[in-house]
């Protein structure tokens, strides 16, 4: 089981979205750049999320993208789920015939827990949660970019 790149570039396109947004629209050519995703994969993955209402196209000059949510009302779970990333520890993709495609296996019922709290912790982590996380990562960098700057200039 893993998350795969679909799901990935989802979550930080829309995260891109979020810190570069605000009033204005934001190119998919801008996120592309910013985050090395290729345009027409970030093309296909935001008409899935502008199809599911997390983002809204903006036409013409000056146009791009924009959440079309408040931040804290957009989960991880909700980007991963309209891209449509599965999210699925078992071997039956949930249909209970993992065992020689007839019957359930013996520890079928671990795998389908493991995906609900999967699930679970994806939907309790919203947009505005990455935003701060990456808010504060950059200041930790900040000052610590200003103790060495400090430190050169004494020595």
């Amino acid at each position: 089981m893993r998350l795969t790149t679909k799901g990935r570039f989802a979550v930080t396109a829309m995260l891109d979205l979020a810190m570069n947004g605000g009033k204005r629209p934001v190119t998919l050519a801008g996120i592309s750049q910013r985050q090395s995703i290729s345009l027409s994969y970030l093309e296909q993955l935001f008409g899935k999320l502008r199809r599911h209402t997390l983002v809204e196209s903006v036409r013409g000059p000056g146009g791009g993208y924009t959440l079309a949510r408040d931040l804290a009302k957009v989960s991880v779970a909700d980007i991963i789920t309209a891209v449509d990333e599965p999210l699925d520890a078992t071997q039956c993709g949930g249909k209970e015939n993992c065992k020689d495609g007839e019957q359930r296996c013996m520890t079928h019922d671990l795998w389908a827990t493991l995906n609900d709290k999967m699930y679970e912790y994806l939907d309790s982590v919203k947009l505005s949660d990455l935003v701060a996380q990456q808010a504060a990562h950059r200041e930790r960098v900040n000052v610590l970019q200003d103790k060495r700057g400090k430190e050169a200039a004494v020595a």
